[in-house]
């Protein structure tokens, strides 16, 4: 007897006899940041980010995240562009591109939230005295980071309090004619977080031009910070606070 309707709608995603990814909350354990914060070119900032966020500082975090145990979606590493914005006042972070290397992952960072995610090859290890961030994009090397390995402690309250700055996305969905059916500016923010442990230290960053995987178009010309931060925490849903369809 085939699957009937009932069943059909109990289903979270599909294939329907072996869903891409579990049903949330993702918990995370020893959740590992490289996150290097620069400054960038404001007339370059304002290409990227949308309305109705607010601008305050050309700077760009460039950030790469190894995390070895995050239930239901397995070991995977990950890099991308977070931008601090405002939205009514309010500081956080626009996520302007994410690269990842475990498909449930993408999956339902994107179907279920509003994450930009794209399949990349990012890699976070320890190089002799040196922490390493690295993404490719395919075959080609689009983004290197190094920083001191632990070489200043960091207050574990300004990492927490980085940890969980808002986050802010774009949510597309559309009808079956290719009509837009969502178009939403979203919030989310990691409220459930033990930092472990945190560092500061030296940092460089180069970015590689390449036409899809486009990082080099916020061209780096300050180092600002740099931090090493380890963590267990638990991603919260997002919830849409601007529709773009309603003011179109």
């Amino acid at each position: 007897m085939n699957i009937d309707v009932n069943q059909i709608a109990k289903n979270f995603n599909t294939p329907l006899t072996a869903p891409a990814y579990p049903f949330p909350p993702y918990k995370f354990v020893n959740r590992e940041y490289l996150n290097i914060v620069y400054r960038t070119d404001i007339d370059a900032l304002r290409a990227a980010v949308p309305e109705p966020l607010e601008i305050t500082d050309p700077l760009v975090k460039f950030e790469v995240m190894w995390m070895p145990d995050v239930s239901g979606l397995g070991a995977y590493t990950e890099a991308g562009q977070v931008i601090p914005v405002q939205f009514n006042g309010e500081a956080g972070d626009y996520v302007h591109s994410m690269y990842v290397d475990n498909f449930p992952a993408i999956a339902s960072g994107r179907e279920l939230t509003a994450y930009p995610k794209k399949l990349g090859a990012p890699k976070l290890y320890v190089d002799s005295d040196t922490l390493v961030g690295t993404l490719d994009y395919g075959s080609l090397r689009v983004a290197t980071a190094t920083m001191g390995y632990k070489h200043v402690p960091m207050d574990v309250e300004q990492a927490k309090q980085d940890i969980c700055r808002p986050t802010f996305m774009v949510k597309l969905a559309t009808d079956y004619t290719g009509q837009l059916r969502i178009c939403d500016l979203v919030r989310t923010q990691i409220t459930d977080i033990d930092v472990k442990w945190a560092w500061s230290g030296p940092a460089r960053l180069q970015l590689f031009e390449h036409a899809l995987a486009p990082l080099a178009d916020l061209p780096v010309r300050e180092i600002v910070s740099a931090s090493h931060i380890l963590t267990d925490l638990t991603l919260n849903a997002a919830h849409p606070v601007y529709n773009y369809l309603e003011q179109s």
